[in-house]
């Protein structure tokens, strides 16, 4: 699902290379240094998922030599396709035509590039993302759990494995209850706000405690 999910965004790059129009890019940063960091502290929550690699140490075969290049390796691809994501969808349209729910089908419609056949594709993409988020969760914070049960921070149950998957299920079916109900009721923007002030949290008190 990954490599359907990478390959779909190299096709929106590449076709959407065609239709680039530089003066769209200017001026270039027209809401400057602050608009810049407060668009950075909106969209943290598309780097979480990087950490999630470090919960899967004893599934590695050589965790101290595989994860830390997995970890620098998978943030240099997602930050250059965002960033060249971003300067195409930029470059396609204004981005002040840019504030709608799905603004990579939305520069290949009418407004845009209108070749709708690419819309519909980036569409089916859009749920196959959604899945493949909801696996590297599903993967990370269960094993968070089962760490911390190990600890005795959280009641042995968290901790055990299912003697035929060899993962922690119970901690995994909890994930599932904990996300899944909140989701019904909440805000998409209010959740992936939650998401990235706790993510930056938790990171400022994991560095302050290695520095302390």
């Amino acid at each position: 699902m990954t490599v359907l999910k990478v390959a779909v965004i190299l096709l929106v790059i590449f076709l959407g290379l065609n239709y680039v129009n530089p003066d769209n890019w200017s001026p270039f940063a027209p809401n400057g240094v602050t608009g810049v960091l407060k668009g950075v502290s909106a969209v943290f929550f598309a780097y979480i998922g990087f950490d999630a690699l470090s919960t899967t140490a004893e599934e590695c075969k050589n965790p101290r030599k595989d994860l830390p290049k997995a970890m620098i390796l998978s943030l240099v691809i997602c930050t250059v396709l965002y960033v060249a994501l971003a300067l195409v969808l930029t470059g396609m349209v204004s981005y002040t035509k840019l504030n709608v729910g799905d603004p990579l089908a939305f520069v290949f419609g009418s407004e845009g590039a209108n070749i709708p056949w690419v819309a519909g594709i980036i569409a089916i993409s859009a749920v196959i993302a959604l899945a493949t988020v909801f696996l590297v969760f599903q993967i990370g914070q269960p094993r968070l759990w089962m760490a911390m049960s190990r600890d005795g921070l959280l009641p042995k149950v968290f901790s055990s494995i299912h003697p035929k998957f060899h993962t922690p299920w119970f901690a995994t079916i909890v994930t599932g209850l904990v996300v899944a109900i909140p989701a019904l009721f909440m805000n998409l923007t209010e959740v992936t706000d939650l998401a990235s002030i706790g993510t930056l949290f938790a990171l400022l008190v994991v560095c302050a405690g290695g520095l302390f």
